[in-house]
């Protein structure tokens, strides 16, 4: 027989969505349980480094004018209004005070930052704005990816001293509902398989997507991970809340991912990955460029690129004048995400990858040879037209002048010392988005849009908001998003509890 429990609001899964959802709903005076798949809370945002926000304080007391406002319509006009206006206007006119929420229970922020700075010719349309609020990771040390793990740890410090019940190792399995549709609780299995049966008078559905599942990538999405796709695949984010939304009739939404580019197991292979995301010579598999290399510091577009090129693989080649020069004066353009000290490690970890770094179908992801064509039969190029292709931008590099791409003239170095560097660039992604149509109050709807009682979806399941490309001039929009969704959501679903209260208390009387 199955376990019964009882709670005002039941929140499935404790990622950065459903601990935002958890301790929202507990400090508006609901009981709360909150399932987690896992052993652990934090889920993707664990990878971090950072949510968005507009009009925080800490963004007034840097000197920083971005107003909730202006993000809107910036965010409006990139994905020019095929996203939901008022469910990005939800969110980004709650951003500010949630990080003011957030410093209030112990998150210290290092500092607010752009994605990156646009070059002066671009700068008026493309220059990141300052909204990615960068976690101060705990040992004090400067933010890099898993900088925000302090941030989760501090909201699930904050979610437990509010009496929320945390159940680590305990999946939700199934939504229920009463005879009128409404959802009325949560099933879900506990480590030692004991069914639990929890009524809920709201339920916040908070899993992540789906981008630890290939079989649901590939049908949703079209991509095979390990072969053409090297996204994120975080434990635990498998569907669950999303099929479990579907079952009981949410309304379905396009599902796309955050496309970006990356390596093959990216985080042991470093110093490689960031050392070649750099202005050097960018190609495909036929040896020709297919795109001015100086916007390699929008990882978006680069995915893009990348998801339509034939082999569905780039490659980043530059010599030893240009890894000297690395060396010597730093990064042409220089990450937030990876080390200092790039170029000094650079050397041990690619010695250690020749011949031994491969990719899902086998192939060579890191090369070094004297020439380009012993580097392109290497890498699997098509040697004679790398070396063609070469020749052309080498004479438009003498000349000073890209006329193909417009690339900015100081970053036109010629290939022309052996030995060559490459490394292959694959299309990644940090996870899926999309799937369950929600309104602005985070409420879940039917194909018809009307609301279904009773349950909330926030977090990536629910996110919508980007059309087809993430926005990355407006740095931490998911973190963003996951935070403010389910924050409003927490808020709504405990609001709607105690009103619920007073009524029967007026009937009653």
């Amino acid at each position: 027989m199955a376990e019964q429990l009882e709670a005002d609001v039941v929140v499935v899964a404790a990622g950065l969505s459903g601990l935002a959802a958890s301790v929202a709903a507990a400090e508006n005076g609901a009981s709360v349980i909150t399932l987690e798949k896992n052993g652990n809370t934090g889920g993707t945002a664990n990878m971090g480094m950072g949510p968005c926000g507009a009009g925080s304080r800490l963004q007034h007391e840097s000197m920083i004018e971005v107003t909730p406002g202006e993000l809107l319509r910036r965010h409006m006009f990139y994905t020019h209004y095929q996203v939901d206006a008022r469910l990005v206007r939800a969110y980004y006119f709650k951003s500010g005070d949630t990080i003011n929420w957030l410093e209030d229970m112990g998150v210290k922020f290092h500092s607010v930052r752009p994605a990156f700075r646009a070059r002066e010719r671009t700068r008026a349309y493309a220059d990141g704005e300052y909204t990615w609020h960068v976690v101060q990771p705990e040992d004090g040390s400067q933010p890099g990816p898993r900088a925000a793990t302090t941030m989760t740890k501090r909201m699930t410090e904050r979610a437990l001293e509010l009496g929320v019940n945390l159940l680590l190792n305990t999946p939700a399995k199934e939504l229920v509902t009463d005879e009128e549709g409404a959802v009325c609780g949560v099933k879900a299995a506990k480590e030692d398989g004991t069914e639990l049966e929890i009524s809920a008078k709201k339920v916040i559905v908070a899993t992540g997507g789906f981008g630890h599942n290939p079989e649901m990538i590939k049908k949703y999405i079209g991509m095979d991970w390990g072969k053409n796709l090297y996204s994120f695949a975080v434990p635990g984010m498998d569907g669950d809340g999303f099929n479990m939304c579907h079952k009981i009739g949410a309304g379905k939404t396009p599902v796309t991912m955050e496309y970006m580019y990356q390596l093959p197991d990216n985080l042991n292979h470093f110093y490689v990955e960031g050392a070649f995301r750099q202005p050097c010579y960018w190609c495909d598999d036929a040896g020709e460029r297919f795109m001015p290399e100086d916007d390699t510091f929008n990882t978006t577009f680069v995915g893009n690129a990348i998801r339509h090129l034939h082999d569905q693989r780039g490659f980043a080649i530059f010599d030893e004048g240009m890894l000297k020069h690395w060396k010597k004066d730093g990064p042409d353009i220089k990450s937030h995400v990876h080390p200092d000290d790039l170029y000094e490690g650079f050397d041990e970890q690619f010695n250690r990858d020749l011949g031994n770094y491969k990719d899902g179908m086998g192939r060579n992801v890191v090369a070094k040879a004297d020439t380009l064509r012993e580097l392109a039969e290497t890498m699997g190029i098509d040697p004679d037209g790398l070396e063609k292709n070469v020749a052309e931008y080498n004479e438009m590099c003498h000349a000073g002048w890209d006329s193909k791409f417009e690339k900015e003239h100081q970053f036109m170095t010629p290939l022309e010392n052996g030995p060559y560097y490459c490394c292959a660039q694959y299309v990644g992604a940090y996870g899926t988005l999309g799937g369950v149509l929600i309104n602005d109050r985070m409420e879940v709807m039917d194909d018809d849009h009307k609301v279904i009682p009773n349950l909330y979806c926030v977090g990536t399941d629910a996110c919508t908001i980007y059309g087809d490309s993430y926005n990355y001039s407006i740095p931490g929009n998911t973190m963003g998003f996951c935070l403010n969704s389910g924050r409003i959501a927490g808020e709504n679903a405990a609001e709607a509890v105690a009103e619920s209260a007073d009524y029967s208390d007026e009937e009653w009387d």
